[in-house]
Parts: C-alpha cells; sequence; structure tokens
C-alpha cells in the first residue's frame, strides 16, 4: 500500500471569537504525524478558542483521534478550548468506541460550535 502524505491538510482561519481549522482527506497513520506538527505550530500563536472542522474528513482511524486528543492536550496547556465540528459518522464514533468521547465537544456544524459552548463530554451530534 503507497502512503501519500498529500492525501490530508487543513486551512486555518480567523474567524471573529474563533480560529477555525478544516480537516480535509483521511487522518491515518501516513497523515497525522504531519498534521499534527502543522496543527501545533498554529496553536502556538493562538489567542481564541479553536474549532476542528472536520466536514471534509473522508477516513479517519485510532492515530486519527490521537492526534486530535494531542490537539486538545496542547491547546489546553495553552489555556485554549477545542471543539469539534461536523464530524463524520465515522469520525464521530471514534471517541465512542474508545471511551474518549468523554473528551471532545462536538457539534453537528461550524456554525453551532461557533455559537458554543458545548458541554465537554455530551456530544451535539447525533
Amino acid at each position: 500500500m503507497r502512503h501519500d502524505p498529500a492525501r490530508a491538510g487543513f486551512l486555518s482561519r480567523r474567524m471573529p471569537g474563533h480560529i477555525v481549522l478544516t480537516v480535509r482527506g483521511e487522518l491515518d497513520i501516513a497523515t497525522t504525524a504531519r498534521l499534527r506538527d502543522q496543527i501545533a505550530g498554529i496553536l502556538d500563536d493562538a489567542t481564541a478558542p479553536v474549532i476542528i472542522d472536520l466536514s471534509g474528513v473522508s477516513h479517519a482511524d485510532a492515530s486519527g483521534l490521537a492526534m486530535l486528543v494531542g490537539v486538545q492536550r496542547r491547546a489546553r496547556l495553552r489555556g485554549l478550548t477545542v471543539a469539534i465540528s461536523e464530524p463524520g459518522r465515522e469520525v464521530s464514533e471514534l471517541p465512542r468506541t474508545s471511551g474518549l468521547d468523554h473528551a471532545f465537544t462536538m457539534y453537528p456544524t461550524l456554525t453551532a460550535a461557533r455559537r458554543g459552548p458545548g458541554r465537554s463530554g455530551h456530544p451535539a451530534v447525533a
């Protein structure tokens, strides 16, 4: 199997009151290390709550979940909150099946995430 790290990426943009990281592609072992490092650079300069928009993620595995956990930890160490918006069915199942659903605040849409705050441990997605 050929691993192509270019099959995942993200776009960072500032919106009033938030930094939105729109992730696209696949979050798997071949892509997450590079994404984690790039997102860490954004978090190091962030001063506003962060929303990770996963609407463009086509696949995620345990390494994708580990990356999200790491991003959240790094943000918390900087005093920032992280919310996840628009996780597809596969992505939203990962925290639940791993027992980490209490660790994430998830919203069904980016608009809902921007309105926040959500209740950690109670995903706002069905």
